[in-house]
């Protein structure tokens, strides 16, 4: 009844509008297999595409199930995140084309210190810590801002991932614990502050230095490249957000993205305990290293439409 009263009103509105109906007709007859070619091309393409998203979800889902059935077999919380890691996973391949070079390089057991620059979102950091829970059997333990425990609809998350406040107590008895630790010393201020030219932006943070000598654990340095590509923050008005900042500790510089760029997370080699070292020699060399890997890695200042044709093309930095 509705297509009726619709092909009704495009009629009188052709009448109305003098337009020959006989001409159109034959304009449509004349273009109709060129129509049907230009929508098969586009549209069949489609539909395969979609197949293959879902066969690989299928696949990724079947290769995990026996660990998934293990998982929720033991503790639910457990199983919860397993399951979450593996849709994880998914999102980061498929989105993201993400690869990680180094994960040889977190040891199968005792404490470690991982340091990372981080981006306007972590999402990098929500990938890595699947990949390391699925392919290393090791659960990242995780330190917030105070912040991030105001934020309304998050606590059974953050009670599932054990999260806890950001202090250099529960810090250092994590790594006493033997558990594998991220922090990123730039905080809040880097991700919300930092641009497409990747600068650290730590001020004189080195407490994770100090966590990590008296926990006796080893730090790992991180950078991924093209994270700051895959989500933005706003430069408008980032003077005065800062000021803002700087004063009540509210985050409320505007991010957006998500793009499907490529990310690759570089885990870079172990740098030991050695009580000999101090905790200003350690924050400096450890800035150092993550520095060398955002030079040796990332193009600056950084380009999505370039951080995209990564996915297809080789198109790394050139010296």
């Amino acid at each position: 009844m509705v297509f009726n009263k619709i092909i009704s009103y495009l009629l009188v509105l052709l009448e109305r509008s003098n337009f020959d109906l006989i001409y159109l007709a034959w304009l449509w007859t004349l273009f109709k297999p060129l129509c049907f070619v230009l929508l098969s091309l586009f549209l069949l393409p489609a539909v395969i595409l979609l197949f293959m998203y879902g066969s690989s979800l299928f696949c990724l889902i079947y290769k995990h199930w026996n660990r998934l059935k293990a998982a929720y077999s033991e503790d639910v919380w457990y199983g919860a995140i397993k399951t979450l890691a593996v849709f994880w996973e998914l999102q980061a391949t498929i989105w993201h084309g993400y690869e990680v070079e180094g994960l040889e390089n977190i040891p199968s057991e005792g404490p470690v210190l991982i340091v990372f620059y981080h981006g306007a979102l972590p999402i990098d950091f929500y990938y890595l810590f699947a990949k390391i829970w699925l392919y290393r059997n090791r659960r990242i333990r995780v330190v917030a801002d105070k912040f991030v425990f105001k934020i309304p609809g998050l606590a059974t998350l953050l009670e599932a991932l054990e999260i806890q406040p950001s202090t250099s107590t529960m810090c250092k008895r994590m790594l006493e614990e033997g558990h594998v630790l991220a922090i990123a010393p730039g905080g809040v201020r880097e991700a919300l502050f930092g641009d497409q030219n990747y600068q650290l932006i730590w001020k004189e943070r080195k407490g994770f230095a100090k966590v990590a000598i008296d926990a006796k654990a080893p730090i790992i340095p991180m950078f991924t490249k093209n994270c700051r590509e895959a989500v933005r923050s706003m430069t408008f008005g980032r003077r005065f957000l800062s000021y803002i900042y700087e004063k009540t500790r509210l985050p409320l510089v505007p991010i957006y993205g998500i793009f499907p760029v490529k990310m690759i997370t570089y885990l870079g080699e172990p740098i030991p305990y050695d009580p000999e070292v101090t905790p200003d020699i350690l924050a400096q060399r450890v800035k150092t290293e993550i520095e060398k890997m955002i030079e040796t890695h990332q193009r600056r200042p950084g380009s999505i439409t370039r951080a995209f044709l990564d996915r297809f093309i080789n198109t790394s930095k050139q010296n």
